[in-house]
């Protein structure tokens, strides 16, 4: 009797080996061809759960957002006994940032696919969804933290979720220069954190 197949542990590992030519030779090296090779299967069982590059590239984002957003949870789950919207904005932005080996890899990732959005009308409105969607996020927990008192006088959600991303974008690029150390850059998102909220949190 052949052995079934498990289509979605087939579709993460191709998304795996993606994202290893992605981290080491860039982005434009991942084709399916090379792709399937790194994946250990034939171009045409690759084709047969993807039927195009973006495809591919898209289900592989998602899927490492997912793990990523696994790990926020796990962080929360293990440190905090009922999370604040100060611990969950932490370690969102702790995951935004290079803070470990897979993290460094997954931001050189992105920082291709972003340089690759740039340029491509029909991958952009996908990015831009996604961008508003993590924006949102943080917006919901600063209007979470005002209505319990927990923000400084006058902070704006709408202003301060924009203030952080661009702090933690800021921070990224600084560690992936090795212009900061991740320490480093998480001592100053604390820092940040900790002029913003006016409680302990």
């Amino acid at each position: 009797m052949p052995r079934r197949v498990d289509h979605e542990e087939r579709r993460r590992r191709i998304a795996g080996a993606l994202w290893r030519i992605a981290s080491t030779r860039g982005l434009e090296r991942a084709s399916l061809r090379e792709v399937a090779a790194e994946a250990g299967i034939s171009l045409g069982q690759l084709q047969h759960y993807f039927a195009g590059r973006e495809e591919m590239l898209r289900f592989t984002l998602e899927h490492f957002g997912a793990v990523s957003e696994q790990r926020i949870q796990a962080r929360l789950a293990a440190g905090y006994p009922e999370p604040t919207p100060r611990a969950v904005l932490r370690e969102i932005a702790a995951e935004l940032l290079p803070l470990s080996e897979e993290q460094r890899i997954g931001l050189r990732v992105q920082l291709g696919y972003f340089v690759r959005v740039l340029h491509d009308e029909a991958l952009r409105p996908y990015a831009r969804e996604g961008a508003l969607a993590l924006r949102g996020v943080l917006v919901d927990q600063l209007r979470l933290a005002a209505g319990r008192g927990e923000l400084v006088a006058g902070a704006d959600p709408e202003r301060e979720a924009v203030l952080l991303l661009a702090l933690t974008d800021g921070l990224a690029n600084a560690v992936l220069l090795d212009v900061l150390d991740p320490e480093r850059a998480m001592d100053l998102v604390d820092a940040h954190l900790g002029r913003l909220f006016s409680g302990a949190g």
